[in-house]
């Protein structure tokens, strides 16, 4: 369709079917079955034949500026998705959790922009619940999150970060060298919100422990939530990075599973972008 179009408009410029038929490198009778095509499905005549060639007719005036128009914006959208596309220069979706805002984001970010400072990265922080929604509709090329998700998802694992158990200073446990989760029956939990990765990863030690977590706050954000244990509203497990920032004191937890894998995923039943493909590549070479 789009090189009829272009012929339209290469035949209202040229004025003659047989030499536009050699500058656009086809022949006249293929030119000219093309044209009778065109007018045929839009019900006009768009050129009157003449001895000294062919005119666009008033009619042909519209068309011939449509079809420039549509031709025009055509070759804008190759230039844009060429650009948008380029490994070097593109453009990569990430969505990462709130909770590596600060630590593993911008030491990822720095290692791309080292290999490639070209390329455009358009970040989307947001629960680990929503990454994978965004990642299933194609909203996002890549996330960096907590454990490989379930189902078809490529993973590189990017760093490994022990879980403990902050609270606030004079508690009980704040002199203790470790602590096991069973220990904490009867203690008040700040977590975040049911539904988020972490919740379950925590829900999942906690049980297995055989507590059952009597939860005073929730908060999306583990700063958030450093903040609260700090000032005495209740315990709470953490990543290592996250204690301590606001006054919080860190204990280790006596457990094996304690702690939580970040790496970077994909969707692996489907293509992924040029230019994410090349992020994924400097990425993989960079942390291994």
């Amino acid at each position: 369709m789009i090189r009829d179009l272009e012929w339209l408009v290469a035949l209202a410029e040229y004025g003659h079917v047989t030499d536009t038929a050699a500058i656009l490198g086809t022949n006249q009778p293929t030119l000219s079955r093309a044209l009778a095509r065109m007018e045929a499905e839009l019900g006009t005549r768009v050129f009157e034949r003449a001895a000294d060639g062919i005119h666009v007719t008033p009619v042909g005036e519209i068309v011939v500026a449509a079809a420039r128009d549509l031709t025009d914006r055509y070759e804008q959208l190759l230039r844009d998705l060429e650009t948008i596309l380029d490994p070097e220069t593109g453009v990569v979706r990430l969505a990462f959790l709130d909770s590596i805002a600060t630590s593993v984001i911008p030491a990822v970010l720095r290692s791309v922009r080292a290999e490639a400072p070209r390329v455009r990265v358009e970040l989307r922080q947001e629960p680990g619940h929503h990454i994978i929604r965004d990642l299933d509709s194609g909203a996002v090329d890549l996330a960096i999150l907590s454990g490989k998700p379930p189902g078809e998802f490529g993973w590189h694992p990017l760093q490994e970060d022990r879980l403990v158990l902050i609270v606030p200073p004079g508690h009980p446990f704040a002199t203790r060298k470790s602590i096991r989760l069973d220990e904490l029956t009867g203690e008040q939990f700040v977590m975040t919100p049911v539904g988020f990765g972490f919740r379950r990863l925590v829900d999942g030690l906690l049980r297995e422990a055989g507590v059952v977590p009597d939860v005073s706050f929730e908060s999306q954000d583990l700063a958030t939530i450093e903040g609260l244990v700090a000032v005495g509203l209740g315990v709470a497990v953490v990543p290592e990075p996250s204690a301590g920032s606001s006054g919080s004191v860190s204990v280790p937890i006596a457990a094996e599973g304690a702690r939580r894998t970040i790496g970077l995923t994909w969707r692996s039943d489907r293509k992924i972008s040029s230019p994410a493909a090349r992020f994924r590549e400097i990425v993989g070479n960079s942390w291994t």
